[in-house]
């Protein structure tokens, strides 16, 4: 029996297109998911960074809020840095806690791929606070 190997069975013909039009728009957005978290997740390690930058320079004697909010922003970087909320309590003496938190809005640290099935970053933060002992 020879049979010519470029012969489609009949009833199968569309079958690939088929699955790959069911299959598709899942792979795509878990491709875009893995992407969108893969960026959140480098850019929380720049908020974590950018917090313990700024309760370093608030733990130093004659610190200012001023001097804070520069050191945090310079370490989060132009793209983030303009949307960022710097929250600073500084201690009076040598000794006391000082205490720095950083707020990012996740839009500004992503684009928001994933809006569409329903994960919105609109209102979501990134936020992380350090808090050290004043020198």
């Amino acid at each position: 029996m020879n049979v010519n190997s470029r012969q489609i069975r009949p009833g199968r013909r569309g079958v690939l297109s088929m699955e790959l039009l069911l299959t598709l728009p899942i792979f795509a957005t878990l491709l875009l998911g893995l992407f969108e978290f893969s960026l959140l997740f480098f850019a929380r390690g720049d908020v974590v960074e950018a917090s313990r930058v700024g309760a370093r320079q608030a733990s130093i004697q004659g610190a200012t809020y001023e001097d804070v909010e520069d050191a945090v922003r310079l370490s989060l970087g132009p793209r983030m840095a303009s949307r960022a909320t710097v929250l600073a309590e500084l201690g009076r003496h040598s000794g006391d806690e000082v205490i720095v938190g950083v707020r990012v809005p996740m839009s500004s640290a992503a684009p928001n791929l994933l809006w569409p099935i329903g994960f919105n970053l609109q209102g979501r933060h990134l936020y992380c606070q350090t808090r050290m002992a004043k020198e």
